[in-house]
């Protein structure tokens, strides 16, 4: 019985496997589901690992094989391929990842493992969790325990935006002096001094800059309105230059060409 118990006998898992039990898939199932799977070395020796699967036609694995240094981590993908899911059925899927020591000189892994004994071998079963998500998930509504999250988050932003309200609660006097703060910014922009706005760092608000746009834009179609009117004064004005022009310089022919006007006006015979 000694001797039977001793070969029965295999070595403990030498990896951690992370998660170690269970492979969770999260549905819907409609797609590829990929969930991960870290396998991590804390020997000082090399181990040879290959991952085996009871459903080898629904499932894709990289890598599915492979060796791993001492004190590193392999990322194992196991993809589960597209299929129908009944949420009655439970999943009877199951993987091993089956591991041995690597030997000082590896040449061919299948002849590694074709040679392996049965007790060098060491393996880990898994076995496969189908979840669908829930209606909170598809709704976007977040379950109670991360609520506090949630409200803590939203006060941080709170006290970004406005540091003044910190400690409002614990300072009734930071509250007076918050109140009083929001009245003066809550006042009208027509009832605001400019010279206020001198004194602060920050930009105008913009009301200001809007009716400050709005004043310049007025200024500046009164100004085209008299530039258009002394251009028509002007043009006027040009008109009137060319008729004199034009009138002396038929003044000036004729004195050429008829020194005496009266004769230039006597009838031809």
């Amino acid at each position: 019985m000694a001797s039977a118990s001793g070969a029965m006998a295999k070595h403990e898992q030498i990896l951690v496997l992370d998660p170690p039990t269970d492979l969770k898939f999260k549905g819907p199932f409609t797609d590829v589901v990929t969930t991960n799977l870290k396998l991590r070395n804390p020997s000082d020796r090399k181990v040879c690992f290959k991952v085996k699967t009871t459903a080898p036609r629904r499932y894709c694995v990289r890598p599915n094989s492979g060796i791993i240094d001492p004190g590193l981590t392999v990322t194992v993908s196991v993809m589960l391929q597209p299929f129908d899911y009944d949420p009655n059925e439970k999943s009877k899927h199951k993987f091993m990842v089956q591991t041995i020591f690597a030997p000082p000189n590896i040449s061919d892994m299948e002849a590694v493992w074709k040679e392996a004994k049965p007790d060098e071998l060491m393996d880990s079963k898994l076995r496969c969790v189908f979840e669908m998500p829930s209606e909170n998930d598809k709704l976007g509504i977040t379950p109670p325990g991360t609520a506090p999250a949630i409200t803590s988050i939203s006060i941080i932003n709170n006290t970004v935006a406005t540091p003044a309200s910190y400690n409002l609660k614990n300072d009734p006097r930071g509250l007076n002096v918050f109140k009083q703060e929001k009245q003066k910014n809550d006042m009208e922009p027509s009832k605001a001094v400019p010279l206020n706005a001198s004194k602060q760092d920050g930009p105008m608000p913009k009301p200001h800059s809007i009716s400050l746009n709005d004043t310049e834009t007025r200024k500046l179609m009164e100004e085209c309105k008299r530039l258009q009117g002394e251009m028509m004064k002007l043009s006027e004005e040009n008109r009137h230059l060319r008729v004199l022009l034009v009138a002396s310089s038929l003044v000036c022919t004729l004195h050429i060409l008829c020194p005496s006007h009266v004769n230039c006006l006597l009838p031809i015979e």
